[in-house]
């Protein structure tokens, strides 16, 4: 039995505490809500995010040195905003020889951070390198059920990724590894710009087709800008790349989904936050990835748009008579220049 402390009790939190019960661990899950952690403890249940039994080998904590004394492994799954401060409280508390794994999705504005620079910037005792990321297409409704679901896990240290499939993997949740750790979050976290735009499709109504040429060129979009910055392409095409973005763009459980069809149909951004009630990563990101994008020179039109109808007030259909009106061209010719360009350095 390994102890593990999972950091941020939302429902994706709840979820991969629940499959760490599954395997035998003791988890430690940590909210900064007394009275969360006391509603856990009690009934077992944490409803305001997830409906599912949480397993007695899981006990809630709002105090962050007991949920983490003596742990083996610390997962991190708050939203990206709170990364820092939740990383500097930690930072005194930790022991050297603890595994770092983070689970959170998302890119930080102004700095263009990832979670694992993030992470690594605020823990003394350790390098980015040792940092372990966790992504791949897994709602947290589905996992708790117990639900086929598949994953990658990548670190630059191969230890460090291997404890961590080992720790994750079971009969229901299969755990792969990868070393490209900047593809691996840049998929993850781009996705949901894509899931954002994917619900403003569909509520302004418009059909499959609309939505498949929207998932095809945002894949594009996301290996066009994480190519330029030294990421694998072929990460783009696997469980954290197009396995993400399928599952974020077409299933009613993806927040980013919804917030963007409540966007399709009229509504403001402050109110579709107000009315969704959890954090809704891709809104954040679309800022990060639209300055991300002028910075590397990177063309990511559908990014723009949805840019424009978050912060600009842009009418939707505006944005997708801007994107069909474009000036013609080949369909590979920017992402095969890159690739090329990377090969032949």
């Amino acid at each position: 039995m390994t102890k593990v402390a999972v950091l941020g009790a939302g429902s994706w939190g709840t979820a991969l505490s629940i499959v760490l019960a599954d395997n035998q661990h003791e988890v430690r899950l940590w909210t900064h809500r007394t009275e969360q952690a006391k509603k856990i403890n009690q009934t077992r249940r944490n409803d305001q995010y997830l409906d599912a039994v949480i397993p007695e080998a899981i006990t809630a904590y709002s105090d962050l040195k007991q949920a983490i004394a003596g742990v083996t492994a610390v997962v991190f799954v708050v939203p990206t905003k709170a990364i820092r401060e939740v990383a500097r409280q930690v930072d005194p508390l930790i022991s050297p020889e603890t595994t770092i794994i983070h689970a959170s999705k998302g890119i930080e504005p102004v700095t263009l951070k990832r979670v694992s620079q993030m992470i690594g910037e605020e823990l003394t005792a350790f390098k980015e390198e040792e940092i372990v990321v966790l992504s791949g297409p897994s709602h947290a409704e589905e996992v708790a059920l117990r639900q086929p679901t598949t994953v990658t896990v990548s670190s630059v240290d191969p230890d460090c990724a291997k404890l961590t499939q080992d720790l994750f993997i079971n009969e229901s949740f299969r755990v792969y590894t990868s070393p490209d750790v900047l593809g691996i979050e840049l998929g993850g976290a781009l996705k949901n710009i894509i899931a954002l735009g994917a619900g403003i499709s569909d509520g302004l109504g418009y059909g499959d087709n609309a939505k498949a040429a929207l998932m095809t060129r945002g894949l594009a979009e996301i290996a066009r800008l994480g190519t330029s910055l030294g990421a694998n392409p072929l990460s783009f095409l696997g469980l954290p790349g197009v396995g993400d973005l399928i599952v974020t763009c077409t299933s009613v459980h993806s927040r980013n989904w919804r917030a963007g069809n409540l966007l399709g149909k009229g509504n403001k951004l402050e109110d579709v936050l107000e009315q969704m009630g959890m954090v809704v990563e891709g809104v954040r990101t679309v800022k990060a990835a639209y300055q991300f994008a002028k910075e590397q020179q990177v063309e990511m039109p559908i990014t723009e748009g949805i840019y424009q109808v978050l912060f600009e007030e842009k009418q939707p259909k505006d944005v997708v008579g801007q994107l069909m009106s474009r000036n013609k061209r080949q369909e590979m010719d920017d992402l095969a220049q890159l690739l090329m360009e990377r090969y032949s350095q």
